[in-house]
C-alpha cells in the first residue's frame, strides 16, 4: 500500500510556470511506473507523462517541450515541473503508482491556467 499527497497546484496566468509535487507514503524505489494524469472539466483523465525506474520518460504530445517530469527516490517524492502553461492545461492534476496488479491514486491538485 502507498499513499500519494499532491501539492503545488493553484492560479497561474498563462506562459507561467508551477511545479507539482507528489510525496508517497513509502519507498518509490520498487516502484515501477510513476506517473501524473489530468482531468479537465467535462473530459476523461489523461496521461500527461510517466517515469519508470530506469528513467525513462514518456509525455502527451500537448506537453511535450513544455513539462518534465522527474522522480527523487531518496524523497520519495516525484515532480511535475510545468512551463510555458496554457488555459487548455486547466485540470486536476493527479499523481499515479503501477505496482502491478495495484494501481494507486493521489486526490488530486487544481490547475488553473487564466488571466
Amino acid at each position: 500500500q502507498v499513499q500519494l499527497v499532491e501539492s503545488g497546484g493553484g492560479l497561474v496566468e498563462p506562459g507561467g510556470s508551477l511545479r507539482l509535487s507528489c510525496a508517497a507514503s513509502r519507498s518509490i524505489f520498487g516502484i515501477p511506473v510513476m506517473g501524473w494524469y489530468r482531468q479537465a472539466p467535462g473530459k476523461q483523465r489523461e496521461l500527461v507523462a510517466n517515469i519508470v525506474t530506469s528513467g525513462s520518460t514518456n509525455y502527451v504530445d500537448s506537453v511535450k517541450g513544455r513539462f518534465t517530469i522527474s522522480r527523487d527516490n531518496a524523497k520519495n517524492t516525484v515532480y511535475l515541473q510545468m512551463n510555458s502553461l496554457k488555459p487548455e492545461d486547466t485540470a486536476v492534476y493527479y499523481c499515479n503508482a503501477v505496482e502491478t496488479p495495484r494501481i494507486y491514486w493521489g486526490q488530486g491538485t487544481q490547475v488553473t491556467v487564466s488571466s
